[in-house]
């Protein structure tokens, strides 16, 4: 239980960075854009990874094994922690991971970051969060 709240805990900070650098007038008017897409794409991955960490330890004290994000989301939209209406972010997230990681070019970094500030993403992550503190603490 100790490292499912370790892994949680990550998993929240890295959600409030994700989210100040989505919500805050500072972040947009403050930094120049290459800088912004930068800290964003970042702040994403970071994310990512502590979401599906968290995840799959979450997923093992259900009884339940996955190996990679993908099968860890499956099994949490079986479980219903994400719900229906999530589903297609659920896999646009990983999609976007997997690409940001072999991104090399600035153009594909800026459509990127133009995704990621849709609010749904945040909304996605924020009621993920709300999800898991309702069956783990």
């Amino acid at each position: 239980m100790e490292r499912l709240k370790r892994k949680f805990e990550k998993f929240e900070r890295a959600l409030k960075k994700f989210e100040e650098a989505v919500t805050s007038p500072f972040f947009e008017t403050a930094l120049s854009e290459e800088f912004k897409v930068e800290v964003l794409t970042k702040r994403f991955e970071y994310l990512f990874e502590a979401l599906w960490q968290f995840s799959q330890v979450f997923l093992r004290e259900r009884g339940i094994e996955c190996f990679s994000p993908r099968s860890c989301f499956e099994a949490l939209i079986k479980e219903g922690i994400i719900e229906e209406k999530h589903e297609s972010i659920a896999f646009e997230i990983i999609k976007l991971r997997n690409i940001l990681v072999h991104v090399y070019d600035e153009e594909s970094a800026k459509e990127i970051y133009k995704k990621l500030k849709n609010k749904d993403f945040l909304e996605f992550f924020l009621t993920l969060k709300d999800k898991f503190e309702e069956y783990t603490f």
